[in-house]
């Protein structure tokens, strides 16, 4: 039998993966790489780390928690920031912005989550109805590129692009130090053993999408600040990308195992894969195919990892 295996995810090959991708973008391009840039490089690697952190929640909650959401929900949260907030009611505060992106998110989470965990729709089915509604949302709002974001998000891009990753991590430093997180990695692990240990299976995956639409909308803030406009297209291929990040980090895709840190690591590896081969001018067709390389290797591991622990 699967056994609970919380907090122990399989980081090596990520970690390897990390340092082999970055010693070689070094050696391409060392000022790119450089102290000088890291806020930049930060900046642009942001958005898919934030991603990632959010398709990590509900897959730890087991039952096939794939959110295919996630994308489009960042996507929507860029146009609706730069179009409605500060196009259209001259917001430019922060404090009036941030907490709009963040209901945003939280609105998504709780139908997601009441869908999946109440209404007991299968999750890739109930996120790819609410991945089609954002993403039809934000071509309705904004159906080409327009608009500007205000000086403060764009800073989000560099020298602040530390600011929305520390914010989830520290978010997710809180979830560990609540019972919550024990009930996740429980329910992800073996939810009929949760269940009969009293644990509210169904309140914790419910949850679960809470925090990854939370988690989302930090990613939407990041992605308006570093593409300072409003673009209905920008978040397309997110989705996916955070998905094989999840995999290829160590976090089992049936639940129960992994965490933050091998979230991270996997979106920094296809981060830094991605920089070397535009270093080379890849076309856009190749760099699809080297990301469904990715998730097809992520996916074959996963599955791999899960057979030996079934073992």
């Amino acid at each position: 039998m699967r056994r609970f295996k919380g907090g122990r995810p399989e980081l090596w090959l990520a970690s390897s993966l990390c340092v082999a991708l970055l010693a070689l973008n070094i050696w391409l391009n060392p000022a790119r790489f450089g102290p000088a840039s890291l806020g930049i490089t930060f900046g642009l690697a942001a958005p898919l780390i934030l991603a990632a952190a959010a398709s990590m929640v509900p897959i730890l909650a087991g039952r096939g928690g794939i959110d295919l959401s996630v994308g489009p929900l960042m996507g929507l949260v860029n146009v609706v920031v730069v179009r409605w907030l500060v196009d259209g009611l001259g917001w430019s505060s922060p404090f009036l912005i941030v907490p709009a992106a963040l209901l945003l998110g939280l609105a998504s989470g709780v139908l997601n989550g009441w869908i999946a965990a109440y209404v007991r729709v299968q999750p890739i089915i109930a996120t790819l109805g609410t991945s089609l509604l954002y993403a039809g949302l934000a071509l309705t709002i904004s159906p080409s590129p327009t608009g500007t974001a205000p000086a403060w998000l764009k800073a989000l891009a560099d020298p602040w692009s530390w600011l929305p990753l520390a914010a989830v991590a520290v978010a997710w430093l809180l979830v560990k130090r609540v019972p919550y997180y024990e009930h996740l990695m429980a329910v992800g692990s073996d939810d009929r053993a949760a269940y009969t240990a009293g644990v509210p299976v169904a309140l914790v995956r419910f949850l679960a999408y809470v925090l990854a639409g939370l988690f989302a909308a930090v990613g939407g803030l990041s992605l308006t600040g570093l593409i300072g406009s409003a673009d209905p297209n920008v978040a397309s291929n997110y989705t996916l990308l955070a998905i094989s990040a999840v995999a290829l980090g160590g976090v089992s895709l049936a639940g129960g195992s992994g965490g933050l840190a091998a979230a991270v690591l996997g979106a920094t590896a296809i981060f830094l894969l991605q920089a070397a081969l535009t270093f080379f001018n890849v076309s856009t067709f190749l760099l699809q195919i080297a990301y469904g390389l990715v998730l097809t290797l992520a996916v074959v591991m996963s599955s791999t990892r899960l057979r030996r622990a079934d073992a």
